[in-house]
């Protein structure tokens, strides 16, 4: 089995959640007028899910599950590296833009803390602890140490999302919060001391796109969806592939991991200033041709969009057995044309079958804990819940 690269292994992958500022998969609205969906405003009404957000987070989860199945057998495949690249420029900035926007109304209320601990923090804890137990036993590497400082694979996302919403009444109370968090984007880029504590290098360089989720509003989504903008979308699409296939044998992919500063990789500081900055405009761009191809009402995936926590985490294990196994090794036409094409539709399955709602109870343990007897009492939020559950249906 090919060992993925420097970077990969603490690869992405996450999501946010259409519920408030909730965990990573499934984001409630926040607690303002949705233009786009009146009803969810509506005295009494219970809240709405959007179908694009839903729609869009299945499938850029079905994009990150395909680029991680791709890592080890797209070696001598030019065309495959261009793909992957394509995909690592937006499906992460895709993510934490949506998960920005379902942070605009986090605050330190106690509710709402205790679903940012029990949504994210205690997922965070679990699967770092799997995570880790299976480098160790299933890779035979006695030397992996589990640590909470320095998170593994995929949960990297996890503990940028706790550190993001934490700080978000910050964000929202500065005057200029995205040009500030483009400076420390870029500063973070040229300095190769942060060290992997939290992994702070990726925290850093990611922070514009969940700041910029965060200034969103609902009509800037249905610009983007507007029908005009969708053969506009694949354009740009289709000239970035062919820009991605120019570039594939010329560029290295840990620019796309953002977790490694510009002396770290060998070149110049002004490097990284130049990568950070055209990387970012590229995921802002890309980002929003995504979400104009996504389908803005219901589809058969729609339902699946609340469980890509759990794809996202589960699908990981399945990339790292794969691994662990040797397969790619043992069975060498899966780096022909055909067995990458198998690859593709196999993990994609996969993912799609993680999402699925059985699946989803299933993990709730670990992924959606209640954990009330971790809590006290809140006068307040009981209140609450009793006066909603006299308004009349």
């Amino acid at each position: 089995m090919v060992h993925a690269p420097h970077g990969y292994q603490r690869a992405p992958l996450p999501l946010a959640r259409e519920t408030e500022p909730e965990p990573p998969t499934v984001a409630q609205a926040p607690p303002r007028p949705d233009t786009a969906n009146p009803q969810a405003s509506a005295p009494g009404a219970k809240k709405q899910r959007n179908a694009l957000f839903d729609n869009a987070k299945f499938l850029a989860i079905v994009l990150v599950a395909m680029a991680h199945a791709w890592e080890p057998i797209m070696d001598g495949s030019r065309t495959t590296r261009a793909l992957y690249m394509f995909v690592y420029t937006f499906h992460m900035p895709a993510f934490i833009i949506i998960s920005g926007y379902f942070s605009r109304s986090f605050d330190m209320r106690p509710d709402r803390l205790r679903r940012l601990v029990t949504g994210v923090v205690v997922p965070y804890v679990i699967f770092e602890t799997a995570y880790s137990l299976y480098e160790k036993w299933g890779n035979n590497d006695p030397g992996h140490e589990i640590s909470l400082l320095d998170p593994y694979f995929l949960t990297w996302f996890l503990i940028a999302l706790f550190i993001w919403r934490l700080t978000t009444p910050i964000w929202l109370n500065l005057r200029y919060p995205m040009t500030l968090s483009l400076v420390i984007a870029v500063l973070a880029s040229v300095t190769p001391n942060i060290g992997d504590d939290l992994d702070l290098q990726r925290v850093l360089q990611f922070l514009p796109f969940f700041v910029l989720g965060l200034k969103l509003k609902p009509e800037h989504f249905q610009l983007v969806q507007r029908r005009g903008a969708r053969p506009v979308a694949v354009l740009v699409m289709l000239v970035t592939l062919v820009f991605a296939y120019w570039a594939a044998p010329r560029m290295t992919l840990n620019w796309f991991y953002r977790g490694t500063s510009a002396q770290q990789l060998g070149v110049d500081w002004w490097e990284g200033v130049v990568m950070t900055l055209g990387l970012t405009v590229c995921g802002l761009v890309l980002t929003a041709c995504f979400l104009a191809l996504v389908p803005r009402g219901k589809t058969w995936f729609t339902a699946l969009g609340a469980g890509t926590l759990c794809g996202y985490l589960l699908h990981g294990l399945l990339i790292k057995t794969i691994e662990y196994a040797g397969l790619v090794d043992d069975y060498g036409w899966l780096k022909s044309p055909l067995g990458e094409v198998f690859a593709t539709l196999f993990m994609a399955a996969a993912v799609t079958l993680f999402c699925t709602p059985p699946v989803r109870r299933v993990m709730r343990f670990a992924t959606e804990p209640e954990m009330k007897w971790a809590f006290r009492s809140d006068p307040v939020q009981n209140a609450r819940e009793r006066e909603r559950e006299k308004v009349p249906a």
